[in-house]
């Protein structure tokens, strides 16, 4: 028995053994090999791909079709998991992986109709652009044909994803507009929060320009509560924060090369894979580089050789809520009498617990978003009248900009670009440009400030603004263009942009570095990009400072290290660690003791109204006492964590940023794999963007791309992505590039690179 006994645990000993071979044996065939070729079906032309020492591929091609399809097939190949999770997410098909966790966000998804607008937007595409969206659909799916399962780690116990198709192409653009146009979720804010208070009241902290009588506020403020916590909200998984990016640019005038300067970094989630993926192609004709997003065919931002251009956020109000009257026999009243909703059935497959089926509706202003609510009962009805829910798509706009040959092609291009509304800065040898892409609502009255009355028609939309109706600028008598989400018009512009605009701190550190030169260079550039002065934390510092004179205890000897300090946010230093504490938790209990809730998105401009006379009515009529009490709660809990003495705390030790996988992140042991982080400098406020959730300091958004563009030599223009280029965590590409960019780095991306790693060659 003895010896039976230890011959079946060695025997059983073998076998996990041979087990745990035969899985990692599997996960290191999910990475691809370094020389490869195939035979690809619909190539015109051979196609070769070298990637260099960091990942990154130089793609030549005879055409652009060609190109398409291999950077289908790279893409696919590098980041298939993120482009599966792209395609689940617009489709509202969370919850068949993450379980009941997933089931507000897909009910939100199918409650606008994503993948049914790309479906609709794909069959009205002109020719050419389906022709170029199913070139590179063929690429994607031959990397799937040809990997299997073993294209991911992720797809081992699943099986090989779905194929690809156009329609999953169009919906990268479709989740696009819906995170950079979210300006009905403030409605949503304004309007839970008027259950909480009276109408003059709120108003106090918007200051809108529309007071017209809204609809009744009790019952509609309930709705919106519940729509609110049903919703996930940035840093959530799946989430993007509400404004982001900086750009700017100089004319040849005040440029070292004697040609335009560009500098564009997008200021989006981390994450682990990143967002954007870096490439180089060369086609007849165009040199195109810079960063493409996994599942679309296009370079979205970077340069062709002949232009180059990025993009920042724009607020303008492209979005209203509805609140339509529900007729007794289930019609929604109309200025033009009763009409029947359309009615769309949705059903929604969940792992691991029974489907869920729901009917959305959809009237004369768009979805009835509301429907997204489990057990909608009889309570008001919201619907999302929204630009980016019209039938027009953003991608041939986007496809033009890659063979667009001046800054006036661009100009054209903009207006192709339905949706969202963007501030497009442009620069080809010669010119500097900006300008307003997507379309913005003309409204018959109102300025969309809160949810209107739907039945009347009188806060309707009448038409529409786009192409030169919006805010545009070429070749600027200062020569030099910038934006960091600051408005881009004045109040009084012909077409009402909207209301809710970011404060001018970012802008403000642009413009006057850009004045401490006459001319520029690219290492310039790049060193604003990594800047880490706040001049956020330099205004408010000394009204801290007077508001509170003196304090005793730890909280004494952290505040006396403010004085003289300039809102440099280095990471190996006290002051920034102090100074956040200190003013988020400030903004965190004058919002919590006067049940304000998340009426505002930045909490810096929540912090300056509280400073503010007008602020003070939020605390009893006076904020100076919730001010001294900030500084000791916050004191004391950073004591806890770093000692007794401030001078020895160092902001990089609370400010780390992070790189996570939205999918894995739950998953134990597993979402250490695919996890990292290091301390950072800069802030929410700095041009090197490092923010996260008010009271947490980690840094889960900021500029995960940057680009730096040489118009007189594009060969020497810059890029750097982070962490890496890879999407396997089990790959030397998945966090090589995260150092560089940490340290401010960039690298050029030339025709040859100078190390080849890897080479794919595709044949017809």
């Amino acid at each position: 028995m003895r010896r039976r006994f230890r011959r079946i645990l060695f025997g059983g000993s073998v076998l996990a053994g041979l087990a745990v071979a035969a899985g990692l044996g599997a996960l290191v065939l999910t990475l691809p090999p370094s020389n490869h070729t195939l035979h690809l079906h619909g190539l015109h032309a051979p196609v070769t791909v070298l990637f260099d020492d960091k990942g990154v591929p130089h793609i030549r091609a005879a055409n652009l079709p060609d190109a398409d399809t291999a950077l289908g097939y790279i893409h696919a190949r590098d980041r298939m998991v993120q482009m599966e999770l792209m395609r689940r997410l617009g489709s509202g098909r969370i919850s068949e992986i993450a379980g009941p966790a997933g089931l507000p966000t897909d009910r939100m998804m199918r409650a606008l109709g994503l993948r049914h607008l790309a479906e609709d937007s794909y069959r009205t595409l002109p020719p050419g652009m389906r022709a170029q969206l199913d070139a590179y659909a063929s690429g994607v799916n031959a990397a799937i044909g040809d990997r299997g399962r073993f294209i991911a780690p992720e797809f081992l116990p699943f099986g090989p994803p779905a194929p690809w198709s156009g329609v999953d192409t169009l919906l990268w653009g479709r989740l696009m507009g819906v995170s950079l146009s979210g300006n009905w979720r403030p409605e949503l804010d304004r309007l839970d929060a008027s259950g909480r208070f009276d109408r003059a009241r709120l108003l106090s902290l918007f200051a809108p320009h529309d007071r017209t009588k809204a609809p009744d506020q009790t019952a509609l403020a309930d709705t919106a509560h519940r729509l609110d916590a049903l919703l996930p909200r940035f840093p959530a998984p799946f989430t993007l924060p509400d404004e982001e990016s900086d750009e700017w640019a100089v004319d040849g005038r005040h440029s070292a090369t004697g040609a335009p300067l560009l500098a564009g970094d997008p200021h989006l989630a981390f994450g682990f894979p990143a967002l954007w993926y870096l490439a180089r192609i060369d086609v007849p004709g165009l040199q195109l580089a810079g960063a493409t997003a996994p599942g679309v065919p296009f370079i979205v931002i970077g340069q062709n050789g002949h232009i180059a251009w990025t993009f920042t956020s724009n607020s303008a109000d492209t979005q209203d809520l509805f609140v339509e009257t529900v007729l007794p026999d289930g019609r929604y009243a109309t200025p033009d009498g009763p009409s029947a909703f359309a009615i769309r059935h949705e059903i929604i497959h969940v792992r691991g617990a029974p489907d869920v089926a729901f009917d959305v509706r959809i009237s004369r202003h768009g979805p009835v978003i509301s429907d997204a609510l489990p057990g909608r009962g009889k309570g008001p009805v919201l619907a999302l009248a929204a630009e980016n829910l019209r039938p027009q798509d953003a991608s041939p706009g986007l496809a033009a900009l890659d063979t667009a040959q001046s800054v006036a092609d661009a100009g054209t291009d903009a207006a192709l670009i339905a949706s969202p509304v963007q501030n497009l800065l442009v620069a080809d040898r010669d010119t500097i440009g900006q300008f307003t892409t997507g379309h913005v609502p003309i409204r018959r009255s109102g300025d969309g400030a809160f949810p209107a009355d739907g039945a009347s028609g009188a806060s309707d939309w009448t038409g529409e603004a786009s192409g030169d109706a919006l805010p545009h600028i070429v070749s600027p008598a200062s020569g030099q263009i910038l934006n960091a989400n600051e408005r881009t018009a004045p109040p009084d512009f012909p077409v009402y942009m909207g209301r809710d605009w970011p404060a001018l701190w970012r802008a403000d550190r642009i413009r006057a570095l850009l004045s401490t030169a006459p001319r520029h260079d690219l290492a310039e550039f790049g060193r604003m990009q990594s800047d880490i002065k706040s001049t956020f934390a330099a205004a408010t510092v000394p009204v801290l400072l007077a508001r509170v004179p003196r304090a005793d205890g730890i909280a004494g000897k952290a505040r006396a290290l403010l004085p003289g300090w300039t809102g440099d946010m280095h990471a190996d230093a006290p002051q920034p660690l102090i100074f956040n504490a200190w003013i988020q938790r400030f903004v965190i209990d004058v919002e919590t003791s006067a049940h304000i809730g998340s009426v505002s998105d930045s909490w810096e401009d929540m912090a300056t109204l509280f400073l503010s006379p007008a602020g003070a009515a939020w605390c009893a009529g006076n904020c100076t006492p919730a001010l001294a009490r900030a500084l000791d709660e916050s004191t004391v809990a950073l004591a806890g964590r770093f000692g007794d003495d401030p001078a020895r705390w160092r902001w990089g030790a609370a400010h780390h940023v992070v790189f996570e996988n939205a999918l894995l992140r739950s998953i134990p042991l597993v979402k250490h794999l695919a996890r990292a982080d290091a301390p950072i400098g800069g802030d929410d406020t700095t041009l090197l963007r490092a923010g996260g959730a008010l009271g947490d300091f980690d840094a889960v958004h900021g500029a995960a791309y940057r680009g730096l563009y040489n118009l007189a030599d594009p060969d020497r223009s810059r890029f750097i992505v982070t962490p890496g280029q890879s999407g396997n965590w089990l790959s030397p590409d998945a966090w090589n590039l995260m150092r560089s960019w940490l340290d401010g780095s960039s690298m050029e991306l030339r025709r040859q690179p100078d190390h080849v790693a890897a080479r794919l060659l595709l044949l017809p």
